[in-house]
């Protein structure tokens, strides 16, 4: 699958990258939690490290550089995550960033990737083609809640306190958002074929690009078997909006579990950044769904349990 994976991008012109597994700053991303390490130098002050959660932080600057599409293949961690059927806190990941492409056509090229990948072992839940449904689509046909009338706080806690819900008096709007899409939409969502959530919320804070004169981003999802195996952004490539971004996240950082250092001259990166979109997939968990298995414990060599050994 790995030798599929390189042939299919590299037989469409993108270039593979190796970029380092270690990073001396992050991305500030306060949904998720770091590995933290020390480099020791025999003579100097140590530096402190940390374990890349995604290699974005360095593939982009490869985009910056060259203007090409690339991909690429390697490990990441993440923290403070319970380990279960679909996590593990070492992971493989599969990032792809097509410029002048859209996150519309990376839809289609993941439909492509599925079909490379599919085998006789791939149950149709698995298999191409996609069904396309918007994140608002969604909430009406699954939970019958109206997404656009919930765009302010307020509103969403209500929305949450009327199903039943637990949410804080004072919880933000993602917050009780996740809230009632994890409670009441994503358990509902239909599980015959891939499906793609698109158009994200902009109240949820990411790099992907907004759509004009609405709440959402061009962002979606890719769900098999009702489990997320990919996420993927038209790229906000805004200097101004990128700053702003890490402003608001590095705020939302002071309480993290692990701290990090953040490079505020990041934003700089995309003063001559192309038009591109991008998708980062879990490569585990795509190996399970294609599989037909039911845990990446059944594809990991050495899942994360064997380590108390």
């Amino acid at each position: 699958m790995v030798s599929i994976v390189r042939e299919f991008f590299l037989s469409r012109g993108y270039l593979e990258t190796d970029t380092p597994a270690l990073a001396p700053s992050l991305i500030p991303e306060s949904c998720l939690e770091v590995f933290a390490t020390e480099y020791v130098h025999p003579t100097e002050e140590h530096r402190p490290l940390y374990l890349v959660p995604s290699p974005e932080i360095w593939m982009k600057k490869v985009i910056a550089a060259t203007g090409r599409s690339v991909f690429q293949l390697c490990k990441a961690w993440r923290n403070a995550e319970s380990t279960s059927r679909i996590h593990n806190p070492e992971f493989t990941m599969l990032e792809y960033y097509g410029v002048g492409l859209s996150s519309g056509d990376n839809i289609r090229l993941t439909e492509e990737l599925f079909a490379a990948l599919a085998s006789q072992e791939t149950p149709p839940r698995a298999r191409p083609p996609f069904r396309v449904m918007s994140m608002s689509e969604a909430w009406t046909e699954y939970a019958r809640a109206d997404l656009d009338a919930l765009s302010e706080p307020e509103a969403m806690r209500t929305a949450c306190r009327e199903r039943g819900l637990l949410v804080a008096s004072d919880a933000a709007w993602e917050d009780a958002f996740n809230v009632f899409f994890l409670s009441l939409v994503e358990p509902a969502l239909p599980r015959d074929r891939p499906l793609v959530l698109d158009r994200y919320p902009a109240g949820i804070e990411c790099l992907a690009k907004d759509i004009p004169g609405t709440m959402y981003k061009e962002r979606w999802e890719l769900y098999v078997d009702g489990i997320e195996i990919a996420n993927c952004f038209t790229e906000m490539a805004n200097p101004a909006a990128v700053r702003q971004y890490f402003s608001s996240q590095s705020a939302k950082k002071l309480s993290a579990l692990v701290p990090h250092r953040i490079d505020d001259s990041y934003a700089s990166v995309f003063e001559h950044f192309p038009p591109c979109s991008g998708v980062a997939v879990g490569f585990e968990r795509l190996m399970m769904v294609l599989l037909g298995k039911k845990s990446i414990a059944e594809v990991l060599l050495f899942p994360f349990e064997a380590f108390s050994d």
